[in-house]
């Protein structure tokens, strides 16, 4: 796992979870190389602030983990 100090150097279309609605306290995801299988995630409060750079499989451990609440 890596990260970018600035988020916006990113070529990259990000989007929110359909769960946020109207509220921008969020996480916001993007797909940063299909080919690797690497996804970028960053808060959206702070859109010029930094981003994770993570495999798809860690990512999707992760969200695994939160939906089943294993990270309380």
């Amino acid at each position: 796992m890596t990260h970018v100090a600035d988020s916006t150097q990113l070529a990259v279309a990000w989007w929110k979870s359909s769960a946020s609605h109207a509220q921008s306290d969020c996480v916001e995801c993007a797909i940063l190389d299909p080919h690797h299988r690497v996804a970028a995630l960053r808060d959206s409060k702070t859109p010029t602030g930094p981003a994770l750079l993570l495999p798809y499989d860690t990512l999707n451990t992760f969200v695994t983990a939160l939906k089943q609440g294993a990270l309380k």
